[in-house]
């Protein structure tokens, strides 16, 4: 539906190449788009409120009222919270009635950015309501990202002349929904199976090692199937607003292949840990940096400002408990890492580190660590409280002990081993192009996907999985 729905929109949109017709076609396919959550104008009331609210504030702070901007900030947090209804909010204080909030995180994103981008002078022009819900209700962007600064949306979206596409562009958009497709429908789909199927083992009467084993394969199933669901999705959106003129940031970029923690985090999810990196960690370590003025102090200000960053990375991720030591985790997993660095550099020097750092032992060390740090974070991100002491239950402390041992090695060995094969694979030259880059190998490829595809489509019964993003 989602698909078909996008080709519509598609169509429509490149009837006229008017910057007002892109305004309006566009408006009306996220207005269009929310409309298939709820037919009822009250539960969208909320979520206008916040946009008005939005709208507003940017309007103040580029009218000069900077005054205003803390009180409209802590506003916006209040009023998200408030909305999103966390666990500490009162249940007496919360809306008593059903209500939208669809992609509501993501519209938080934009509004902060707008709002600060405003008070520093920084948004283009005097923003119209237009180009501002166009902005914050993008339908490709609108459930799960990623990320657009205004600034790069509104260079494409109002310009004058459109950005070209030709039959090429079309060629590559298409293939990036083929791939993102794939993803979604047949490997995400298989991984949750996986996933479901050894979590049902867990809790049967197998033997300690069968036990082990599906622990093993419950976590590790579940991080690859976050990783297709979500990039599969992100991979279908770039491709679709492609079509819609606009060009929309990458959001992954190998994650798996990361030396640490903090590479990883700069190549998974990278437009919100690019967000963050803005408006939060740089600011916070500038703030440090005037109140402790210390060449010496410095680099653990960083170590700080990345724990705080993090933390608060998991905490937008959800209202429970469950998601605060999702923070905690992640939040220690870079400050730990950034810590590391620091401390590295001082004993051995940044030369000899970085030289120990590219040693193929070290590298593949590297990376399985840091696979098995966010696969155990992750327990948080799908899991709850009594899954968790049931699975600490079931495997014991010994057992626990051998399920992320077993992950470290493995994964350590099996990534090592995808990056040798990867790098073989683009030495396979054709003329001054890699083999898998021909766009013969990439036809018979996405050819072979779609069939794939289709077909696990038409024989399958189960349900494709929802895109786990959607939730936030």
């Amino acid at each position: 539906m989602f698909l078909a729905y996008a080709l519509a929109v598609g169509i429509v949109f490149n009837l006229s190449q008017a910057m007002v017709w892109r305004q309006l076609v566009l408006l009306a396919a996220g207005v269009g788009f929310l409309a298939f959550f709820s037919l009822r104008p009250t539960a969208f009331l909320p979520l206008a409120a916040f946009l008005a609210f939005g709208f507003f504030s940017v309007r103040a702070m580029q009218g000069g009222k900077t005054k205003a901007f803390v009180p409209l900030l802590v506003a916006g947090i209040v009023a998200f919270m408030w909305l999103k209804k966390y666990t500490f909010v009162p249940p007496n204080f919360l809306l008593q009635y059903p209500y939208v909030t669809l992609g509501l995180s993501y519209i938080f994103f934009r509004v902060l950015h707008l709002i600060i981008d405003a008070r520093n002078g920084e948004l283009p022009d005097r923003m119209t309501l237009a180009s501002y819900l166009n902005y914050t209700l993008n339908f490709t962007t609108l459930v799960c990202g990623p990320i657009q600064r205004y600034q790069e949306f509104a260079s494409m979206q109002l310009a004058p002349v459109p950005l070209p596409l030709n039959v090429i562009v079309a060629g590559q958009s298409l293939e990036r929904i083929v791939v993102g497709f794939f993803k979604v429908n047949v490997l995400s789909l298989a991984l949750s199976m996986i996933h479901v199927s050894e979590l049902n083992i867990l809790g049967s009467t197998h033997s300690g090692d069968q036990r082990v084993l599906a622990a093993i394969l419950t976590a590790t199933s579940y991080t690859l199937y976050l990783y297709c669901n979500f990039s599969g999705y992100i991979d279908i959106v770039i491709g679709i607003a492609r079509f819609l003129r606009i060009v929309l940031p990458e959001n992954f970029n190998r994650p798996f292949s990361s030396g640490n923690f903090i590479v990883f985090w700069g190549r998974w999810h990278m437009t919100l840990s690019a967000w963050w990196r803005s408006y939060v960690y740089n600011p916070l370590v500038i703030a440090c940096m005037r109140r402790w003025p210390s060449a010496s102090v410095e680099p653990f200000l960083a170590v700080f400002a990345f724990f705080v960053t993090f933390f608060l990375v998991g905490v937008w991720h959800g209202q429970s408990t469950m998601f605060l030591f999702f923070g905690l985790l992640i939040g220690l997993g870079v400050s730990i890492t950034k810590l590391y660095q620091v401390l590295m550099g001082k004993w051995f020097g940044r030369k000899q580190y970085k030289e120990l750092s590219r040693h193929w032992l070290y590298s593949t060390a590297a990376r399985g660590l840091t696979f098995t740090w966010f696969t155990f974070t992750a327990l948080w991100f799908w899991s709850s409280w009594a899954q968790l002491n049931f699975l600490a239950h079931a495997l014991q402390p010994l057992g626990c002990l051998l399920v992320w041992t077993a992950m470290f090695v493995l994964s350590s060995a099996a990534l090592a081993a995808w990056e040798v094969a990867r790098k073989w694979l683009f030495s396979l030259q054709i003329g001054s192009k890699p083999l898998v880059q021909s766009r013969y190998v990439r036809t018979v490829w996405d050819t072979a996907l779609v069939v794939i595809a289709a077909t696990t489509l038409i024989l399958n019964n189960a349900p494709v999985p929802d895109i786990v993003y959607k939730t936030f």
